[in-house]
């Protein structure tokens, strides 16, 4: 997975590597065939409500190929040729699809906390709370 220099998210699906993005055009359709909004889908797919339904999430994604340049017709060719034991998978990339439309910081935050590194504090000292030695402990 990946943000390429455009912005455009890119992952793999259907065994290729493909162009991801959720624009305002491709967000007003999912929420024109469907009685709920992408908000509402975000929280099913992060665990707040019910779980999303198999055609949300396999819809959410062909939209975001279609924002990455794909036709409807080989977005819903592809995703249609998916089995279901894709489904996990396919819900796994609408997460990270509606995650990066809507904080698009997050993936570059998590490669800067990577570089980073934490800091690692070493103590020369020697502890105070050693385990007692077993001629301590007989002599209590």
């Amino acid at each position: 997975m990946a943000i390429a220099s455009t912005g455009v998210y890119e992952e793999k699906v259907g065994g290729e590597t493909r162009r991801l993005v959720l624009r305002n055009g491709e967000i007003e359709r999912f929420e024109l065939q469907y009685d709920f909004g992408v908000f509402q889908l975000f929280d099913q797919l992060f665990g707040r409500g019910d779980a999303p339904k198999v055609s949300h999430v396999r819809d959410i994604v062909a939209l975001a190929l279609v924002g990455g340049g794909m036709t409807d017709r080989e977005a819903d060719a592809l995703i249609s040729s998916l089995p279901p034991s894709e489904n996990m998978a396919l819900r796994q990339t609408a997460q990270r699809v509606l995650g990066v439309t809507f904080i698009p910081a997050a993936l570059t935050a998590g490669d800067k906390k990577k570089a980073a590194g934490s800091p690692v504090k070493k103590s020369s000292a020697k502890s105070d709370t050693a385990p007692q030695s077993v001629s301590e402990i007989s002599a209590v």
